[in-house]
C-alpha cells in the first residue's frame, strides 16, 4: 500500500519500528483532520500543525515511527511539557487519584478487615465487589456515545458519576460501622447484602475511569499522550496508597499506640466511616470545581450507541485484539495467590495489621518512583518486551512470598528481621507489578484508535484487569478447600484462668470432639471453646505452586513468543479501515 492511500484511510500516526529493540513506542498519537469530527479538540493549533505537516509528507506510513525531529514539541522531561500539558496532566493524575479511594477500600482495607470473620471463601465472594472494573466494556460504548454538546463528551459523565460516587460515600459512611459489626451474623446483612454497597461504589469509579481514559487521548498534545499512562499510574497508585495503606495505619490500634499517641486505647485514630465521610465531601467539592472552572472543547454528537457497539464488534473480530485478549485473560494466573491471599495469610499467622500498614506505607515511594522510571523504561524498551521480563520477575516474587509466609516465626512475635523480610519480599513484588502494568498501558495507549479512543482504551483495559479479577474469588474457595485443619479438645487443666473466663463470657460450649476447622467460622467456635485447631495442610501453598507452575508454562509456550509478535507489527494491524470490511 502506498504512502498516499495511507493516509487517506489512516486515523493515527505512530508505530515503533518493528524490530527495533529500541522502538519510541511510549504512546505517542497523532490525529488528522478527518479523525476531528470525532474527537474533541483540545489540542493547541501548533500540535495540530505539526501533525498536519508530518501527515502531508510522501514519507509518512503507519509503519514507522516519526523521528525525534518530526515530532514538533515533543518533551521527554516533565518540566519540559508545555503549561498546558502540565495543568491537564495534574487534573488527569487528580480524577484517577479519587477513582482509586474506594478501589483501595474495596480491593485492600476493607478485606483485612472482614478477616478476623470470615472464611477466604466468604472474602472471595466481597471480591466480587471489584468486578465492575472487569465488566465495563459492556456499557462503554455508552458513555463514549450518549452525552450533552452543552457539558462535554467527557465531563457529561464524569460530573454526575463523581456526585453520585460522593452521596454514597457520605451515605455508606454514616452506616459502614453497624454493617461490619453485624454482617454475617444473625439479624445482620449477608456477606452478599454487604458485598452489594462496595459493588455500586466500584460501579461508579469503573463508569468515571472510561470517560477518563478517553479524555486522556486529546486532553494531553499529540507528541505527549505517553504521559497518560503516567498520570493513570500515579493518581491510580495514590489514591489506592491513601485508602489501603494510610486508612489501615491510621485505623489500627496497635499501629497508632505505637507511633502516634502516648496513650493506649483500644481503637485508631480514624475509623472508616468518618473516612467515607471525608472523601464523600471531597468528591463532590472536585465535582463542583470541575463543573466550574475546567472548560471541554464542544464537538459534535454524530455516532450513535449503535454505532459504537458495532465498532466495538469490529474491534472484537480483529485477529490481533483476539490475541492480545487470550494472552490477558490467562497471564496472572501465575501470581493470583500471591496477589489475593498472601498478605491475608501472614495477618492470619499474626503479623498483625499495624506491620502490614508500616511495610506498604515503607513500600509506597518505591512504587511511585518505579513507577515513573518504568515509564521512561518503556520508551528505551519496547513496552511487551520490559512487560515479559515483569512477568517473569513477578512469578518469582509468588515464590519468594510463599518461603516469607512459611518461615513466620513459631512463636508468633514478628521481630525486626522477620518485619524487613516482608518489606523486602513485598517491595520486590510491587517492583515487578508496577514494571508491568505501567509497560501494557503503554501498548494499550500506542495501539489505541483515537476515533473511539474511549472504546478501545476501555476494551483493553477491561480485558487487563479482568484477567486479574475474575480467578480471584476461584482462587479464595480453592485455598478453603485444600486447606485441612482439626480443632483438638484442650485439656481443662492446661486453661488459665483468664482463658475460662473469656469462654464463661462468650458462652461458647467447652470443645469436647475433634471437627475440622479449616474455615475462618469453625476456627472461631474451636477458639472460643478453649479448642486447639492444629492446621495439618495448608492450602495458600497448594495453591500458591500451583498457580506458579502454570504461569511458568503459559509463558514460556505462549504468552511470550504471541506478546513480541503482537508488538512487532505496524499500527495499521490494529485499526479498523474506515467504509470497509475488518481485516484479519
Amino acid at each position: 500500500m502506498g504512502a498516499k492511500a495511507r493516509r487517506a484511510k489512516s486515523p493515527t500516526t505512530r508505530s515503533g519500528s518493528p524490530g527495533s529493540g529500541k522502538a519510541k513506542t511510549s504512546s505517542t498519537m497523532n490525529t488528522t483532520e478527518v479523525m476531528r469530527r470525532n474527537i474533541p479538540q483540545s489540542q493547541d493549533s501548533s500540535s495540530e500543525a505539526a501533525a498536519a505537516s508530518l501527515m502531508a509528507r510522501e514519507s509518512f506510513s503507519l509503519d514507522n515511527d516519526p523521528s525525534p525531529k518530526d515530532r514538533d514539541g515533543s518533551s521527554h522531561g516533565f518540566f519540559d511539557l508545555p503549561r498546558q500539558d502540565r495543568r491537564n496532566f495534574g487534573l488527569l493524575v487528580l480524577l484517577y487519584f479519587l477513582q482509586g479511594i474506594p478501589l483501595g477500600l474495596a480491593t485492600g482495607s476493607v478485606p483485612f478487615l472482614l478477616k478476623n470473620h470470615m472464611s477466604y471463601g466468604e472474602i472471595g465472594i466481597f471480591s466480587l465487589a471489584s468486578y465492575p472494573y472487569s465488566l465495563k466494556l459492556f456499557w462503554s460504548p455508552v458513555v463514549d456515545a450518549v452525552w450533552s454538546p452543552k457539558v462535554g463528551r467527557r465531563k457529561s459523565w464524569i460530573l454526575p458519576i463523581q456526585l453520585l460516587s460522593g452521596i454514597g460515600m457520605l451515605w455508606l459512611g454514616s452506616e459502614v460501622e453497624a454493617l461490619m459489626a453485624t454482617t454475617g451474623k444473625p439479624g445482620g446483612p449477608t456477606v452478599w447484602g454487604f458485598t452489594g454497597w462496595w459493588f455500586f461504589l466500584v460501579l461508579m469509579c469503573a463508569t468515571q475511569d472510561i470517560a477518563v481514559d478517553g479524555w486522556a487521548l486529546t486532553l494531553l498534545s499529540p507528541a505527549n499522550i505517553s504521559y497518560a499512562s503516567t498520570a493513570q499510574t500515579v493518581g491510580l497508585t495514590a489514591g489506592q496508597f491513601m485508602s489501603y495503606t494510610v486508612f489501615l495505619a491510621f485505623n489500627s490500634p496497635d499501629f497508632a499506640n505505637r507511633w502516634i499517641r502516648p496513650i493506649p486505647l483500644d481503637h485508631g485514630v480514624m475509623s472508616l466511616g468518618g473516612y467515607l465521610t471525608f472523601w464523600g465531601w471531597s468528591y463532590i467539592l472536585v465535582t463542583l470545581g470541575l463543573f466550574l472552572f475546567k472548560r471541554e472543547e464542544r464537538t459534535k454528537n454524530e455516532d450513535g450507541i449503535f454505532d459504537v457497539y458495532s465498532s466495538m464488534w469490529k474491534i472484537l473480530n480483529l485477529k490481533n485484539i483476539q490475541t492480545i485478549i487470550v494472552v490477558h485473560l490467562i497471564a496472572k494466573i501465575g501470581f493470583q495467590a500471591n496477589d489475593a491471599v498472601t498478605s491475608l495469610k501472614l495477618l492470619d499467622k499474626g503479623f498483625g495489621t499495624s506491620n502490614m500498614a508500616l511495610t506498604v506505607l515503607i513500600d509506597f515511594p518505591f512504587e511511585i518512583g518505579l513507577g515513573y522510571y518504568a515509564g521512561k523504561w518503556s520508551q528505551q524498551f519496547t513496552p511487551m518486551r520490559l512487560w515479559s521480563w515483569g512477568f517473569a520477575g513477578r512469578l518469582v516474587a509468588a515464590l519468594v512470598a510463599q518461603f516469607t509466609v512459611s518461615v513466620f516465626p513459631a512463636s508468633g512475635t514478628v521481630t525486626p528481621t522477620y518485619l524487613l523480610m516482608v518489606i523486602l519480599q513485598h517491595v520486590f513484588s510491587t517492583f515487578t507489578n508496577t514494571i508491568m502494568f505501567v509497560a501494557v498501558s503503554a501498548f494499550h495507549a500506542k495501539i489505541a484508535d483515537p476515533t473511539i479512543g474511549g472504546t478501545y482504551m476501555t476494551l483493553l483495559a477491561t480485558v487487563c484487569n479482568l484477567g486479574g479479577t475474575f480467578p480471584r474469588f476461584f482462587i479464595l474457595r480453592l485455598v478453603d478447600y485444600f486447606t485441612s485443619a482439626t480443632c483438638l479438645p484442650n485439656n481443662l487443666d492446661n486453661l488459665t484462668a483468664a482463658q475460662r473466663e473469656k469462654i464463661a463470657l462468650a458462652g461458647a460450649p467447652l470443645i469436647k470432639e475433634p471437627f475440622s476447622c479449616a474455615v475462618q467460622a469453625d476456627k472461631e467456635t474451636c477458639l472460643a471453646g478453649g479448642g486447639i485447631c492444629e492446621m495439618q495442610r495448608d492450602g495458600y501453598h497448594v495453591v500458591n505452586i500451583l498457580c506458579v507452575a502454570i504461569g511458568v508454562v503459559t509463558f514460556v509456550l505462549y504468552i511470550r513468543p504471541k506478546v513480541l509478535q503482537l508488538q512487532a507489527l505496524p499500527l495499521r494491524a490494529w485499526r479498523l479501515a474506515s467504509g470497509s470490511p475488518v481485516k484479519h
